[in-house]
């Protein structure tokens, strides 16, 4: 697995963590900020669960979720901005890092699925 995809998917946990604890408490906002505290950090979570997988299949599968999980985060995050909990240069400055994953997640899954066992 691409030791990047592992670094940026925790640093990007890190940012969301302490995304939640700002919209927690500067924004009073409880409930949104912990669906994205979820899908967030879940996604770094399964890039490491997937670093021992049992087999091929199973590495896809588990990067294949954690891709479900960060265009779920993007919708957080995307909610979040609309709604003005978060401001735009807050949101402008996380979109990227969630994107890059997105695209990391799409390419690797891609990868594992095209090397024959």
């Amino acid at each position: 697995m691409p030791s990047i995809l592992k670094q940026k998917s925790y640093k990007f946990s890190l940012r969301v963590v302490k995304l939640y604890n700002y919209l927690c408490k500067s924004q009073k906002e409880y409930g949104l900020s912990k669906q994205l505290l979820r899908s967030g950090t879940v996604i770094g979570a399964l890039v490491a669960e997937a670093e021992f997988a049992q087999s091929r299949a199973d590495f896809a599968n588990k990067l294949s979720i954690s891709l479900k999980e960060a265009n779920e985060t993007k919708y957080w995050l995307m909610l979040l901005k609309d709604s003005e909990y978060l401001q735009d240069k807050m949101f402008e400055s996380i979109k990227p890092d969630v994107e890059e994953i997105i695209r990391l997640l799409v390419s690797s899954i891609k990868t594992t699925k095209k090397v024959k066992n």
